[in-house]
């Protein structure tokens, strides 16, 4: 052999060894069929523990994907362990088990809780379906379905068999969830707590409680999902004391979703059923997205955008426990059928949390291309702090409200206990006018405040706000003033329009500081200073 045949004899084994290992360090990970370890996949026969053996032995292998073909898998709590990805694929569902249907076996128990500081359901994460505590790289994916009928749909306290989640994540990181749906997830469908680098995409809920609560996460991706979600929010962030810190949920994106309240089930099966069964309160359906309730760490640098809501309540953004709320936009957002206020900002002091934590903050929203129609009259939209503490640098434009209308002052005045949440404690002695009840430390939802004396806004301890190009609306003539304004400084109308029943002010102004009006009919233009009270 020549020199120059053995230098390329050589050259070609070199490159031949490179392209073996290339091929060997690009091998996907291994795929182990559930049926493999024993799972039937026929309803009848638990498949638990087939299913965790394979979870288990790809672990080991150091990743891999678990398997599940058309069949219906009955399980109780499937261990969700770091590098090991579950695909189910069309045909196939993963079944909650019933405890009270098996003589033995059951959920996980739910682990000691951390605190009291919040909801009993966001200190427990074993009592589910599928659940992963300091797990990292996982994903569950494919086209079939998670069916949490053996699920309780409300708080388990104290219970070894019964579960109340279909996913649960505690501490954890690069986690991916895609493609499947989720059928009645219990009290919670997806509940993801300290969890950063999180995707979740192209998901159907539909469900009896929340759809998605993701709480004190970073790096978040919520997109292309449809969440009904009738008795409990559809996709809602919270920055909890459940990780006994008061950790931010930041750097998150929602969008590119529809979010509904409609009867259980009636989403999956495409009929759209009004939501009949009896709720906990008279507000109807929820179905939302919001931000808030359990609000100890911060809320920062989140979009929320072009989501549809029908049949169910607003937007909401709360922050009750001493969060900060900022640096938060929302825009392209159509709503039908409303159940509360379409738009709901409110800074209160529940302060449930650590003692000695101090008030929160709600600055720097901005809400943009968003309209409304047939929004339930009991509830403005309104932006609402507390004596001290005020709501901070607002900017609303483009907004269309059209509410249903039909009330009165009356209504405001008396607050008939049939057009009241029930759960809110009534007035012991009827309003006076625009004199709203402060309730700071109530639990926050449009109701809270009761009946409102603005049939479009109503604004209470805010300092700068701007709306541009914002109009409100009724069906039926509604004799309430479209804007109320109370403790409020440095705010600015621009292009803005109400419609107003004869006789009735568009704006009522109540120690108000710095008002300015530009091209908003039907008021004039006007820049006031100091105005204790003045009616438009």
């Amino acid at each position: 052999m020549t020199k120059r045949l053995a230098s390329t004899f050589l050259t070609f084994l070199g490159l031949l060894a490179l392209m073996v290992h290339a091929a060997v360090a690009q091998r996907p990970p291994e795929v182990l069929d559930v049926r493999s370890f024993g799972a039937k996949g026929d309803s009848a026969l638990l498949d638990t523990d087939a299913i965790n053996r394979a979870i288990e032995a790809a672990a080991a292998a150091g990743g891999g994907t678990v398997y599940f073909g058309p069949g219906i898998y009955s399980s109780f709590s499937i261990h969700l362990r770091s590098n090991v990805s579950l695909y189910l694929e069309r045909g196939a569902t993963l079944l909650a088990a019933s405890p009270g249907d098996r003589p033995a076996g059951g959920y996980d128990a739910a682990e000691p809780g951390p605190n009291v500081f919040q909801d009993y359901g966001h200190s427990h994460w074993h009592n589910s379906l599928l659940w992963g505590e300091n797990v990292h790289d996982i994903s569950i994916l494919g086209g079939g379905r998670i069916d949490g009928n053996g699920l309780d749909r409300n708080i388990v306290r104290d219970s070894p068999r019964m579960g109340n989640k279909a996913i649960a994540l505690r501490n954890a990181r690069n986690v991916v969830l895609r493609d499947f749906t989720i059928y009645r997830g219990g009290h919670f469908g997806v509940l993801a707590t300290g969890v950063d680098n999180l995707t979740v995409d192209n998901l159907v809920i539909d469900t009896n409680r929340d759809g998605i609560d993701v709480d004190a996460c970073r790096n978040v991706r919520i997109a292309n999902m449809s969440v009904n979600s009738p008795a409990d929010d559809a996709i809602v962030l919270k920055a909890s004391y459940a990780l006994n810190e008061a950790r931010a949920t930041e750097d998150v994106v929602i969008t590119n979703s529809i979010v509904t309240g409609f009867a259980v089930g009636s989403v999956l099966d495409g009929t759209y059923r009004p939501f009949t069964e009896a709720s906990a309160d008279r507000d109807g359906p929820t179905g939302r997205v919001k931000i808030g309730t359990e609000s100890n760490g911060a809320f920062r640098n989140i979009t929320i955008s072009n989501i549809v809501f029908d049949n169910s309540r607003g937007l909401a953004l709360e922050t009750v426990d001493g969060a900060q709320l900022e640096d938060i936009t929302i825009s392209n957002i159509t709503m039908r059928h409303v159940s509360t206020s379409p738009i709901f900002m409110r800074l209160g002091a529940r302060m449930r949390g650590p003692t000695g934590a101090p008030v929160g903050s709600f600055k720097r929203v901005t809400v943009s291309n968003v309209v409304a129609w047939d929004v339930d009259p009991r509830y403005a939209a309104s932006i609402t702090g507390i004596p001290g503490h005020d709501i901070e640098d607002v900017r609303l434009s483009n907004i269309r409200l059209y509410y249903r209308g039909g009330l009165t002052p009356e209504h405001f005045a008396t607050q008939p206990a049939d057009m009241v949440n029930s759960r809110v404690p009534r007035d012991s002695v009827p309003r006076a006018p625009y004199a709203v009840p402060e309730r700071e430390t109530a639990y926050p939802e449009p109701s809270a405040l009761g009946i409102l004396p603005a049939y479009g806004f109503y604004l209470r301890h805010v300092n700068g706000i701007v709306m541009d190009g914002v109009e409100v609306s009724f069906q039926r003539e509604d004799r309430r003033p479209a804007f109320v304004l109370d403790d409020v400084r440095d705010a600015e109308f621009r292009g803005t329009r109400a419609q107003k029943a004869q006789g009735v002010p568009t704006f009522v102004l109540i120690n108000v500081d710095g008002f300015r009006t530009r091209n908003s009919a039907p008021v004039v233009d006007m820049t006031l200073g100091k105005v204790v009270r003045r009616e438009y």
